[in-house]
């Protein structure tokens, strides 16, 4: 998606096809991807317990349960800094689940970032973000990073806060979020730091490359990724792995975002209603669509019976955690 008019630190200039701009959560597509390369690469699954690559983890879960937020690690008792992921992986390793492990699923906004970031250390000897770009996004001539060089930093629209207003199916979430002692309040509260849409214009945001959040990327370079997943053209993903990321793992009530969620290896799914019906069409209408969106409305996905990848990016923030209209819009239109 291309369009519209891009706020600089300097004044105002153009959006072109190549602006970068933070896409928050929606960075978790392409960090999942990550994850499950190395898995099919290493010749392991899904139904791999994690201890077998990083033993040290209290949390008794597949990669599978890890990957579609059934691990019950969303929120950390004990204070970390997002900029310390030593820290963070010790706080994990100590964490007692909130849930057994593949009973009950609810969204890890922030801390599916470290369980990924030491996964992939763990199983390719580097971070998420050099094995992203060394092994997909450079072979794909994606415009994606995750841990964004600084020769790129000029590239990067300010992102600013629009109008607040709440919707009605995120009513219990809003709710939730306000309760300081909820689950929903602490899990987005863990790893401190880079909560304020401020703080998302620092480079030190755009460099650190929080494989949850921290993401930047273009429209077109996010689009290509799903492309890519829809068809497997490039070569860079098997059919194991785009399996993996269309195939529904957990659904029902999530204990996080309070509501009904689906989630496929690392993505989100529409949820499906009585009579096989999608209750929401997020990822368009077919039942196969997979993607994620970002906070703000960011949004990206990939329908592989259509061979399409979308996205859609803005740096005009409207708060929320689910696709606004702006969206929306776009996805029903096509």
């Amino acid at each position: 998606m291309v369009g519209g008019h891009l706020s600089w630190a300097t004044g105002a200039a153009p959006w072109s096809e190549d602006t970068l701009v933070p896409i928050w959560s929606t960075t978790k597509g392409p960090a999942a991807a990550t994850v499950l390369w190395a898995l099919d690469r290493a010749g392991l699954s899904l139904a791999t317990p994690v201890h077998h690559v990083w033993p040290e983890l209290t949390a008794d879960a597949t990669f599978g349960q890890l990957l579609s937020h059934q691990a019950g690690l969303p929120a950390l008792d004990v204070h970390t800094s997002v900029f310390d992921h030593e820290a963070a992986v010790i706080a994990l390793e100590r964490q007692p689940p909130h849930w057994q492990p593949g009973t009950e699923h609810g969204y890890h906004p922030r801390t599916f970032g470290v369980l990924l970031e030491e996964c992939t250390r763990r199983l390719c000897g580097a971070p998420l973000g050099e094995v992203w770009r060394r092994e997909i996004a450079e072979p794909l001539g994606l415009d994606l990073w995750i841990g964004l060089p600084e020769r790129e930093h000029a590239r990067v629209a300010v992102v600013e806060a629009g109008r607040f207003t709440q919707r009605p199916e995120e009513k219990e979430f809003h709710a939730a979020f306000s309760a300081s002692d909820s689950l929903t309040r602490r899990a987005f509260m863990s790893l401190r730091g880079l909560h304020a849409i401020q703080e998302m214009n620092q480079p030190a945001a755009w460099s650190l490359g929080q494989p949850a959040f921290g993401g930047v990327a273009s429209a077109r370079g996010l689009a290509r990724f799903y492309h890519a997943l829809a068809t497997g053209d490039g070569g860079r993903f098997s059919r194991t792995v785009r399996q993996a990321a269309e195939t529904t793992l957990a659904e029902g009530d999530d204990l996080v975002l309070r509501m009904p969620t689906a989630f496929a290896a690392g993505f989100q799914k529409d949820p499906i209603g009585s009579g096989a019906n999608q209750r929401r069409c997020h990822y368009g209408r077919s039942v196969r669509a997979f993607g994620h969106p970002g906070a703000g409305g960011s949004l990206a996905w990939a329908d592989p019976e259509r061979r399409l990848g979308f996205a859609y990016v803005m740096n005009l923030i409207a708060p929320g955690v689910m696709p606004g209209e702006r969206a929306l819009s776009l996805v029903r239109a096509i």
